[in-house]
């Protein structure tokens, strides 16, 4: 095995044991002496995104992107992290040009209604996702959305029909059980709500939102301490600069709660 691979080996174990910055450094001394180095590239991009290095991974998947323009998986990529950093019109440019490529690519048409859906333009939001539907009825993520969509606007009987749709699609993925408890919750069943939250957080530990409604579950059911320890959960995962504001008033949350007992 060269150096080469040696120290791409060495940059994926570290990421896989959570250690991102330790990959970053392995990567960056390595494309030092190797700058054409597509595969260190990609990872590099990774463990940015991973470490919540955003704007320096746009930098990365930008150029790698140039070498490697058949690889969608970087196209997603950066995409999904224009959109995590608030620019949706670049986010968009991104799974367009995926679609121009591969009209075929469901989940490029799912990610631009999510754009409509948070710009809150439903009916645009609804629109991409029925015609991913069209193309791939069992797709986890459109079915997933277009539920969001229908309880939004009321459709809660749907949306209930899109989750348990998407669960029987892709069971062992936590977002479907999480949609249904929300639901849940939404309409007062707090042990149903519980229940799917609890499967939702079993099949993802990481899963910082699942954590989050769980507190308010069990604070609801005068659960004081479990809920305080969702809570503070959900605080230690959720790092996601777009969820600045609600983690300021869950940690607001979290001090008057203990301030109380």
């Amino acid at each position: 095995m060269s150096e080469q691979q040696i120290s791409l080996s060495r940059a994926e174990q570290a990421l896989e044991n959570g250690s991102a910055e330790e990959a970053i450094r392995i990567l960056k001394n390595l494309l030092q002496t190797n700058p054409d180095d597509s595969d260190a590239k990609a990872l590099l991009s990774e463990s940015l995104i991973e470490a919540g290095h955003l704007e320096a991974a746009v930098k990365v998947l930008v150029e790698v992107i140039r070498e490697l323009p058949e690889d969608y998986d970087l196209q997603y990529d950066l995409g999904d992290v224009y959109f995590e950093l608030g620019r949706p019109a670049e986010a968009c440019k991104v799974y367009e040009s995926i679609l121009e490529k591969d009209p075929q690519q469901v989940d490029a048409l799912v990610s631009l209604g999510l754009i409509h859906y948070h710009q809150e333009r439903l009916d645009k939001a609804e629109e991409c996702y029925r015609k991913a539907l069209s193309q791939q009825p069992d797709s986890a993520f459109a079915l997933h959305s277009l539920g969001d969509v229908c309880f939004d606007t009321g459709r809660s009987d749907e949306a209930r029909v899109c989750f348990e749709k998407a669960i029987k699609a892709d069971p062992e993925d936590p977002q479907g059980h999480f949609n249904l408890a929300e639901l849940y919750y939404e309409n007062d069943d707090l042990k149903a709500a519980e229940r799917c939250c609890r499967e939702a957080i079993k099949l993802d530990p990481q899963f910082s939102f699942a954590f989050l409604t769980l507190g308010n579950i069990c604070l609801d059911q005068e659960l004081v301490q479990e809920s305080l320890q969702c809570f503070t959960t959900f605080l230690k995962l959720e790092k996601s600069p777009a969820s600045k504001e609600i983690c300021a008033e869950v940690a607001a949350l979290v001090e008057g709660l203990r301030e109380e007992t």
